[in-house]
């Protein structure tokens, strides 16, 4: 094992809020970066959430392994910090309103002159151009856009959400992605190229099966896309949430063999001589009966023995599990995934790793999300800011 990670010696500037550019760089410092990250003088958002139980969670979680900085960038002074942080850095990450920054000053040309090889890293709503460029964004309303609100929930019901925010992630784990290809490249060729990652874009592609259902349907007005637990495009079975005597199980055939060996782990091979059932294109046509029969048969197990009987035979299956279940799974506790800390501010918490593991590379020893501003001095002194003009800046409110 070593201690040497891949985004070792990689300085990052954080200015992002909420969920989708903290998840960034939240896997940049898991994987090594130094990430400072910079909130306003009163904190984020997500930071000052006092809501009902568990409401501070997702500040901790998404803040762990990264240096915390206070700046108010409406004061010049602030606005000076701030260039000075990028003059020593790699990359800044930043999910405002496009134009924000570069009416502060912080134009794509002043930070080029500031930096030329710093890689400026944009995440929004609906990308830095197209119609919907100033329309304000979250996950929820993404989701909207996108149609993935039309997509979530049974035929005849009204739309929902998707219960996770998804869209913030999916955004943010493409904003990684973009991030280390312009590190990549710029360390190739010398050229710096700035990602443009906007949440609607990074949605598109989560519905393939739901793109090609509306696709196939796309002149008949009354296409429904919402199809519950079922396939997207109403092209597989089984694929379904099925009943078991405890709770639900989702059971999936891809290829054939794993309908196979579904059938004949739960006695169903009757089915696959059935003229309503024999072959795929019939289980789809008659997917109301064919989910009636597996369910039939598998009420009569726990999730437990579902997923051992399924699984042994060569089927796919998974047990409905409870996020209060989730929290103490053995598997995800036994990989590093989640673990119990006792936060300094917070108490007794889950917190997460990084999904992304390199064999041979020890995990990042955990250091739990800073209080606010906790490294301004460090910081402020390593940019060579005396104690009195460090002083000064929090007298002014600067910090």
């Amino acid at each position: 094992m070593t201690t040497v990670r891949p985004l070792d010696g990689i300085r990052v500037i954080d200015l992002t809020r909420v969920y989708s550019g903290p998840y960034c760089t939240f896997l940049m410092a898991q994987a090594g970066a130094e990430v400072i990250k910079v909130e306003p003088v009163e904190g984020e958002s997500v930071r000052k959430r006092d809501g009902s139980g568990g409401a501070m969670l997702p500040f901790a979680l998404l803040n762990a392994n990264k240096k915390t900085m206070t700046l108010d960038m409406k004061q010049p002074e602030g606005i000076e910090v701030l260039e000075r942080l990028c003059a020593g850095a790699d990359v800044l990450v930043e999910n405002f309103r496009p134009g924000v920054l570069a009416r502060l000053g912080l134009t794509p040309e002043r930070l080029a002159e500031i930096n030329p090889r710093l890689i400026v890293a944009r995440n929004s709503g609906y990308g830095q151009e197209g119609l919907y460029r100033d329309y304000l964004a979250m996950d929820l309303t993404v989701q909207a856009a996108s149609g993935i609100i039309d997509a979530t929930g049974f035929p005849g019901e009204a739309p929902v959400k998707a219960g996770p925010a998804i869209i913030d992630f999916i955004s943010g784990t493409h904003l990684y992605g973009a991030i280390l290809t312009a590190l990549r490249h710029r360390d190739r060729t010398g050229e710096v190229l700035s990602p443009d990652i906007a949440m609607m874009d990074a949605a598109i592609p989560s519905l393939m099966s739901n793109i090609a259902a509306a696709w196939a349907n796309r002149d008949d007005p009354s296409f429904e896309a919402r199809t519950g637990n079922r396939h997207g495009g109403l092209s597989l079975a089984p694929y379904n949430v099925y009943p078991a005597s405890d709770g639900y199980v989702a059971i999936i055939s891809v290829l054939e063999k794993h309908w196979l060996a579904t059938a004949g782990a739960l006695g169903l091979d009757w089915m696959l001589n059935d003229p309503k059932f024999e072959t795929l294109k019939l289980r789809c046509a008659n997917m109301d009966d064919f989910d009636a029969e597996v369910g039939k048969e598998t009420v009569k197990h726990t999730r437990a023995e579902l997923r051992q009987l399924l699984s042994e035979a060569g089927a796919v299956c998974a047990p409905v599990m409870k996020l209060t279940e989730v929290l103490r799974d053995p598997h995800l506790h036994e990989r590093g995934m989640l673990h119990y800390i006792d936060h300094p501010a917070y108490g007794e918490m889950v917190v997460m790793g990084s999904p992304m593991r390199f064999a041979g590379v020890d995990p990042l020893p955990y250091d739990p999300s800073h209080d606010l501003g906790a490294d301004n001095d460090a910081e402020l002194a390593g940019l060579g800011y005396s104690a009195a003009e460090i002083a000064a800046l929090r007298d002014k409110g600067v910090l």
